[in-house]
């Protein structure tokens, strides 16, 4: 699939946009007249204190909710009334923030399950087990990259919280996206595995794009290209680290929250 501009043909320096981004709740303004451009081979957080729309947002832009007024397009094209099958078909794939894994399932087996969705098997569990090892290659090569290798045969079950949170972005990665949404990707971890799962972060950002949603701003600092800051719906800061967290609106926003 081809998407260009309307101007010289060439792709669009922005993957996902989104333009007058509004969500109502029985009265209620979640998201109210948000603009937001993420631009193609970026790290892009998305960040709030509690209560901000975070995951209103990342609802809205991944079709899990439709907004109340507003448009959003990705690849140049309107995704505003498509279904989230649709977008992830087009190459735009979210995890989510509770680990979904198979957790009676190997590592390995789980990389599998993702990677015959890519290839519309993946109800075809009947299939001979040397059908199904033609793709251990595709999962060894993934568990590879999320430094999963070593425990291909563990049950899922078995892994610690951070492990099985990049057993999630693997099986994600072998929808093999254009643009990951990873929602609270670092929530719930210790040091050890926030450092580990930025690295892994980092490493899959180098042919794609990634949007991220977190809470804390401190978690992306040494992390995201371009921070966006919410508050009560809205837009309330943009730019990289040094200029969010100087702006006294967000250091405000953030009291209690952060250190800085």
């Amino acid at each position: 699939m081809t998407n260009t501009n309307d101007t010289g043909g060439q792709k669009s320096a922005f993957i996902l946009e989104a333009h007058g981004l509004t969500k109502e709740f029985r009265g209620f303004v979640a998201v109210k007249g948000l603009d937001l451009k993420i631009r193609r081979g970026t790290i892009h957080a998305l960040i709030g204190p509690n209560g901000a729309g975070k995951s209103t947002v990342f609802n809205l832009l991944t079709k899990f909710l439709p907004p109340t007024k507003g448009q959003i397009l990705y690849e140049g094209r309107d995704i505003t009334a498509a279904k989230p099958a649709d977008v992830a078909r087009m190459g735009m794939v979210r995890s989510f923030q509770i680990s979904a894994v198979f957790p009676d399932l190997t590592v390995l087996e789980n990389v599998r399950v993702a990677l015959q969705r890519r290839l519309g098997t993946s109800f075809q569990f009947w299939r001979s087990d040397h059908s199904l090892k033609q793709l251990d290659a595709q999962g060894y090569e993934l568990l590879d990259a999320v430094n999963l290798l070593d425990l291909s045969q563990r049950r899922a079950a078995d892994l610690p919280y951070g492990r099985k949170r990049a057993l999630e972005i693997a099986t994600t990665l072998a929808l093999d996206p254009a643009m990951l949404l990873l929602d609270e990707p670092l929530a719930g971890m210790g040091h050890e595995d926030i450092d580990r799962t930025a690295r892994l972060i980092k490493q899959v950002a180098k042919n794609r794009t990634v949007l991220m949603v977190e809470h804390n701003l401190s978690v992306v600092a040494d992390l995201s290209d371009t921070i966006t800051v919410l508050r009560r719906g809205e837009l309330l800061a943009e730019g990289n680290y040094a200029t969010v967290s100087s702006n006294p609106e967000v250091r405000e926003a953030y009291m209690g929250s952060t250190n800085g």
